[in-house]
Order: structure tokens, then C-alpha cells, then sequence
């Protein structure tokens, strides 16, 4: 079978969406073999919403994970985890505690409360939808753009959401020797901007008002504004929205806990590479890094390329986005849409 080009590619990697069009949310389920994955993270935003990550830090008793989560919905859309843990429990996978095995799904959300149907939230159902459909590389290319928790996303939006674009849901992989594949998944719904690293320039940000240039720079914004105070959420006449972007990097190679840990950490880079600026206090920024097993293989050079197939994930995020909510997505300011 050749390589999709995204995240499917590791073998054992399944992945399954749902969605509301209407309402803009959604869901994405990652799911693993049945005896779990190894698996990192490096939580590096302000503005976390996450589920059962402590577990993955190294001095706790779990060593692997089962599924793993990323949805719309602020903290209300953690409540689609429980949906995977449910559908994983009826396939007898989990954690064995003796009197039950307990799936173990750690999750993260983004905000995307603002685009689409506020009242309409990622839930339990939604979430064992997602696990129900989860493919692997048989299934053909993973689909992305407005797809899972991809569906609300957006970015650039220093200006308010009027002025933001769409955001989306992207995947990468790199082929590397020995059948090594590194894959990654992202869920791009930055506050920043997304730069193309080949030319510098913006392919998806806040919008310039004038239409002349067609973006104002996020960062240049932000350097005229200092002394006017932190940007805060939710402050009187504000019109800043929240982002996140949520990652996961895999690997077909035997990592530690520990190993997975460092990798995740590296792999933060990559978001920094092509989001300006990354990590803010509105950001939620969490990436998460799993081992499938295998071959050993160098840990840094899995991290560096880590990064650098995390950062493709987040230009395919905005590169297969569609016009949603109000708003363009980079194909159609490209095109001379406004």
C-alpha cells in the first residue's frame, strides 16, 4: 500500500470524525491497538481544556494510552471522550483494573464556541460516532479541512472573529529509512497567524479591513498595542478570540514513556515555525506524541522530524479548510474572495 502522506501511514493509526455542519463543531477519535500506544505530551498554550493528560507524565503508574480526543466546544466538548471510552469498553480494550478494564483516552479541546451554533456541543454520542468510524490506511487518504475538530476552527484573530479565516484539521508524514514513518494531526485554530516558512508570508490570518493589503499581521498589531494591558478573554468591549491548536505525532518505533515525552516537546516547534505568534495566553497549545511499537530509532531525530511534519499538518489544516461560518478560507483569498 503506498503512503497517504498523513498520519494513517504509521501502521496501527486509526482515525474517525463527526460532525455538525451547521452548528460548525465536531470531533476527531484516534485510536490505537488493542494493548495501547506509548504515549508523551508537552502542554505549552495558556489556555488548556484537556482530560486524563497528568497520566502521561512520566512519574505516573499508566504506560499507555487506548484513544485519544481532540474536539470543539471548550470544556464542553472534553464530554465526547466519554463517548471513545464507552465504544472502546464494548470492544473489550482498556486499562485491567481487576474488576473492569478501563479505556484510557486522554483529550483536548479547542474553542469554537464563537463560529457557528454556540448552544451545540461535541458530546458522548458524537464522540462514540467518531471511534465507530475510525480508519486506517486501507480506508484511502485521511480527510481533512472542515472534518472533526477541524469543523469550527479558525484563525487570525486579533481583529475579532469578523476578521478572522477558517481554520481546519490537517495531517502530514514523512517516510524515513527502514519503514520508519513519523505522522502528524493537527487542529488548527490559532489566535496567530500561519506563515508559509518557504516565503515568509502569510497564507492564512486576520484579514485587513482595507481588503490592501489582504492581511494586518497579527504581531504588528500586537507591537502597536503595547502598554495597552494583557490581552484578556472575556473583558468588556474585547474583541480578541481564543485559539488552540492540538497535535499529535506518531511513530512506528519502541519509545519509552519518557522518550515520548521528549519527542512531544520537540515537536512543540513546529507549530512555532508556522504560527505567529504561537503560545499565547489565548492559545490552548497541547501536543501529544504516541510510540506504536517497532524498531528502535534515534529519539532526537524522530522529534526533528516530528516538528517538521507537525508543521506540514498545520498548512494542510488551513490549505484544505473551506468557507465556513462567514469565513474565507485561505483558497478563496487567494482567489480574490474578501
Amino acid at each position: 500500500m503506498h503512503p497517504h502522506g498523513d498520519i494513517t501511514d504509521v501502521p496501527g493509526i486509526r482515525v474517525g470524525h463527526a460532525q455538525d455542519p451547521e452548528a460548525l463543531t465536531g470531533c476527531t477519535a484516534i485510536l490505537f491497538p488493542p494493548d495501547g500506544a506509548v504515549a508523551g505530551m508537552e502542554q505549552i498554550g495558556g489556555a488548556p481544556g484537556t482530560r486524563e493528560t497528568d497520566l502521561l507524565r512520566t512519574r505516573h503508574l499508566v504506560q499507555k494510552i487506548h484513544g485519544l480526543v481532540f474536539a470543539g466546544g471548550s470544556a464542553f466538548g472534553l464530554d465526547a471522550a466519554s463517548g471513545v471510552v464507552t465504544y472502546l469498553e464494548s470492544q473489550g480494550v482498556g486499562f485491567p483494573t481487576g474488576a473492569a478494564r478501563v479505556p484510557i483516552v486522554p483529550s483536548a479541546v479547542i474553542y469554537d464556541l464563537g463560529i457557528g451554533d454556540a448552544s451545540i456541543r461535541p458530546d458522548a454520542q458524537m464522540g462514540r460516532w467518531a471511534a465507530e468510524r475510525a480508519r486506517g490506511a486501507e480506508a484511502g487518504p485521511l480527510q481533512q479541512g472542515n472534518v472533526g475538530a477541524g469543523t469550527g476552527a479558525s484563525v487570525g484573530k486579533v481583529l475579532g472573529k469578523e476578521w478572522a479565516m477558517k481554520g481546519g484539521e490537517g495531517s502530514s508524514s514523512a517516510r524515513l529509512p527502514n519503514d520508519v514513518f513519523v505522522g502528524a494531526l493537527a487542529v488548527v485554530n490559532a489566535f496567530g497567524d500561519i506563515i508559509d516558512r518557504s516565503t515568509g508570508e502569510i497564507v492564512a490570518g486576520a484579514r485587513n479591513p482595507s481588503g490592501d493589503p489582504p492581511f494586518v499581521d497579527t504581531l504588528s498589531i500586537l507591537r502597536e498595542r503595547t502598554g495597552m494591558g494583557e490581552l484578556q478573554f472575556g473583558r468588556q468591549g474585547q474583541k480578541e478570540t481564543p485559539g488552540t491548536v492540538l497535535g499529535l505525532v506518531a511513530v512506528n518505533a519502541q519509545l519509552t514513556k519518557e522518550e515520548a515525552n521528549i519527542i512531544a516537546r520537540m515537536a512543540v516547534a513546529g507549530l512555532a515555525r508556522v504560527i505567529r505568534p504561537a503560545f499565547t495566553l489565548l492559545d490552548g497549545d497541547t501536543v501529544f506524541a504516541v510510540s506504536m511499537g517497532g524498531a528502535r530509532a534515534d529519539t532526537s531525530t524522530l522529534g526533528a522530524v516530528a516538528a517538521e511534519v507537525l508543521a506540514d499538518a498545520v498548512m494542510q489544516g488551513v490549505r484544505q479548510a473551506k468557507w465556513a461560518g462567514d469565513l474565507p478560507s485561505c483558497t478563496d483569498i487567494s482567489r480574490g474572495g474578501s
